[in-house]
Parts: structure tokens; sequence; C-alpha cells
């Protein structure tokens, strides 16, 4: 137990839900280790549809306990039921999507509602769902955001909890676009997932929809942009 003012928050459980790579698992489980996250949380498993994700092998070589259930033919009720019960060995506090290239089941979302988070690297009332970045330099965008946000049964509609804008000025190429993307991603979900432990976010939806905060200027990234990251910057989740 940390004490923080007059009280004490248990470290929150962490069930990290990657089919890739991983970029922002690997944020997360570094802010988790010695970053904003450190004493807040814990990661209690790292979990993939993908068997051979790489991301798996990433998390185990960092520290973190790994399982995984392949989705391959596999029909979306039923295997989110199996997935709700292999998650619920490890009692998480929160879901934190990073790159899970599944759209959720009702069944999945209410075995944990209002406590799985998903990033999307666009504003999710202006696009929804894959290529956001690729609709972000194709539509030759001065500025986009990315939004932590919480999930619902909708596609990329769930209550807003961050946001924060990424300048697309003179981003002449895909990959330009993508990196400076990824580079806020790495920031802000950590940074987002430790303000709502410490309890700075609103806790009902109606609060959140009326105050998703927004910040004015990108910071310089805590971590390291990685060439071999998903070119969907983590965005799929639910």
């Amino acid at each position: 137990m940390q004490e923080t003012g007059n009280y004490s928050i248990r470290k929150q459980r962490l069930a990290i839900l990657l089919s890739g790579r991983g970029s922002n698992m690997v944020a997360l489980v570094q802010a988790v280790q010695h970053g904003v996250l450190q004493n807040l949380a814990e990661v209690a498993v790292v979990f993939s549809n993908k068997p051979d994700a790489p991301g798996l092998e990433t998390a185990a070589a960092m520290g973190c306990p790994t399982a995984s259930l392949s989705s391959q033919g596999r029909k979306r009720v039923e295997f989110d039921a199996e997935v709700v019960e292999v998650l619920g060995h490890y009692q998480p506090d929160y879901v934190v999507l990073a790159g899970y290239m599944r759209i959720l089941s009702p069944t999945f979302i209410r075995a944990f509602a209002g406590r799985i988070l998903n990033i999307h690297p666009a504003d999710t009332h202006q696009h929804q769902g894959l290529h956001a970045y690729e609709w972000a330099f194709e539509n030759q965008l001065s500025e986009t955001k990315i939004t932590v946000h919480l999930v619902d049964e909708g596609l990329d509609t769930g209550p807003i909890l961050a946001q924060h804008p990424v300048d697309l000025q003179g981003a002449d190429t895909l990959g330009e676009v993508e990196r400076r993307g990824l580079a806020v991603e790495h920031f802000l979900y950590a940074d987002t997932l430790a303000r709502l432990i410490r309890g700075e976010l609103p806790t009902t939806t109606s609060e959140m929809a009326a105050t998703a905060v927004v910040s004015p200027t990108t910071p310089e990234p805590l971590l390291p942009f990685s060439a071999g990251s998903s070119p969907q910057g983590e965005a799929t989740g639910g």
C-alpha cells in the first residue's frame, strides 16, 4: 500500500492486451517499473489473442506474467468468454488495450464494465476504427489528436478520459505522422492511467463527457520511438 496524503492506495492490477509488437505495452511497463505508474500500478498479466505475438516475448523479458489464447477461427462471443475467464484468474483492476486487434463483444465489455481503457490515434469524434494515421496523412491534417477513452459497446465511442494534440505540420510521409503520434501515445497512455488511479479524473460517464482533458502542447516524449512499433499505433480496442 502506498501512502498518499491521508489515505492509502493499493497498487492497481493491470491486464495489458496486445496482438502484435506492443510498443504501448512497453511504454506502460516501463512507466510501472520506474515512471509515472510506479507505486500506483503493477502488471498482473500481458495477454494476447496471438500466441506468437512478439509483444509476449518482450513482456516476459521485462519480467511480466504472460498468457495467450488463439482467436483464430473462433466465434467472437465464445472466445471472449474464455478470455474473461483467463483474465479473471489475474484479478485485474483495469484492462488496458495496447494494440489488441479485436472488436470486443458485449460479453467481454460487461465483465469489466467501466474498467477497460483504449488509446486511439485520432479524435474519436472525427475518426473511429483502423487506419487513423493514414486518415490524417491522406487528408493532410495540420494536427490530429491522440485519445484515451473508456471502452463501451460501440467502436471507439466510449467516454474520453484525455486527449493530446499532435502537430503534423511538415510531416510529409506517413512514417513521420506515425512517429510523431506514437511519441505522444507512449506518454499519454501511462499519464492518463496514473491520473485515473490517483482519482484526478471524473468517475462518472456524464462528467467524463463534459471534462475530457486536452493538453495545449505536445511534451517531449518520455520514451523513444521504436521503428518496430505497430503502424496502427496500437489503435484498436473496442
